[in-house]
């Protein structure tokens, strides 16, 4: 009962355009709605209670597989945050192997363009290091 009420709540924290991908009935849909225009935390309360309700009488497996889902998308993006964070501390540091691995394995990069964002982020220009950033990012996306 205290777990349904809790995917409740993670409903009711999610971000609209996330809630929209829920397989949800609307009697819950709509009980999630109140829940989130709420601003007394009593009324809140209540809400979650009367949203774990409902949740006992709906078939929880899908709405908590789409909310793993979730989870697991930005688990991908976490991940693939620090990898280009640490793509971007090898390219600026001193070692030039690690832009010659990089250039390996993302072939399709713009050689002259990466290693001026390198030489710009080294001497630290203003806003190198991000735009540096972002073009690791296009590039790593790209090739996936």
């Amino acid at each position: 009962m205290i777990s349904l009420q809790k995917i409740g709540e993670t409903l009711v924290n999610l971000p609209a355009a996330q809630l929209a991908q829920v397989p949800l009935d609307p009697v819950l849909f709509e009980a999630i709605e109140t829940a989130r225009s709420l601003t007394t935390r009593e009324a809140k309360r209540r809400q979650l209670q009367y949203i774990g309700k409902l949740m006992r009488t709906i078939d929880p497996e899908p709405i908590q597989a789409t909310l793993d889902k979730f989870q697991n998308k930005n688990k991908q993006a976490n991940a693939q945050f620090h990898q280009i964070e640490q793509w971007r501390a090898k390219l600026i540091g001193e070692d030039n192997k690690d832009l010659e691995i990089f250039i390996t394995k993302f072939p399709r990069v713009d050689h002259v363009h990466l290693r001026q964002l390198i030489r710009h982020a080294k001497q630290e220009k203003l806003g190198a290091q991000t735009r540096l950033f972002r073009y690791l990012r296009e590039i790593i996306e790209n090739h996936e």
